[in-house]
């Protein structure tokens, strides 16, 4: 369902998906994919696609959601080899390299600022720490640094912040986003825990939690651990209307 924030509307489709629209009429997807709820259709509306990480490229996912003249911001990793989160497996089917896609395709690391037409765009650190919690059995990060980032879009003054895989790391507490998205995951991402206290110490002026549920993620005490830092939370559910807790702040 949809909510809606300032001058913007987004949906959370599934799996990391995200699809956000402005007052103005940009619409940006993030990580389209075809285990969200894309599957079966082509809305082919996206301005802007951004794709966080190599587990997330979905070629079929990006066709299905991108204007013929759609701009597709990739991180400069991709290869477009599918791998699996949680082994080192590479021996997968090489999917269509991000150079074969038919749209202008912008090749990112974290850290790159862009302005493009009516959005301002910066890429964000995304990784596991090498000693964290999201390590594989052999100790290796999951997500290595310089293998993804996040994005930081800002559209009809509101800023929206896609964290992409990765650990809650320092580097996001200095950000002063309005609507922050985190994946929770809690064995390849930051756990609900380590998101509900990056949100209490960034201060978003909304949260909107994506990817718990399909990872078994106790969500609705993800919403009452965000509400009690006073920060507001909307709890979206791709197949049901969405509900929403929210702490001392209320949405614009």
């Amino acid at each position: 369902m949809t909510v809606s924030y300032g001058a913007v509307r987004f949906d959370w489709l599934g799996h990391t998906t995200v699809r956000l629209e402005s007052r103005t009429g940009v619409v940006i997807y993030v990580d389209p994919h075809r285990d969200s709820v894309l599957e079966g259709t082509a809305p082919r509306d996206g301005d802007l696609v951004l794709v966080t990480h190599g587990h997330n490229y979905d070629p079929t996912g990006i066709e299905r959601v991108a204007r013929d003249d759609a701009m597709v911001v990739i991180h400069e990793s991709i290869d477009g080899r599918e791998i699996d989160d949680r082994s080192d497996d590479r021996s997968e089917p090489v999917r269509d390299p991000p150079a074969d896609l038919s749209y202008d395709v912008e090749r990112v690391r974290a850290d790159e600022s862009f302005v493009l037409g009516p959005l301002d765009l910066f890429t964000v650190p995304a990784y596991n720490e090498p000693d964290g919690p999201h390590t594989r059995e052999d100790g290796s990060p999951y997500h290595p640094e310089g293998t993804g980032c996040g994005y930081a879009v800002t559209v009809d003054g509101v800023q929206a912040f896609f964290p992409g895989h990765t650990d809650a790391l320092e580097y996001h507490e200095d950000l002063d986003v309005d609507i922050f998205f985190p994946p929770i995951d809690g064995d390849t991402t930051m756990d609900r825990h380590e998101a509900a206290a990056l949100a209490g110490r960034m201060a978003p002026r909304l949260v909107c939690p994506i990817y718990g549920e399909a990872a078994g993620v106790d969500t609705e005490a993800f919403v009452v651990d965000v509400a009690s830092r006073t920060v507001p939370v909307v709890l979206e559910n791709p197949d049901t209307p969405a509900t929403a807790l929210e702490g001392e702040q209320t949405l614009e």
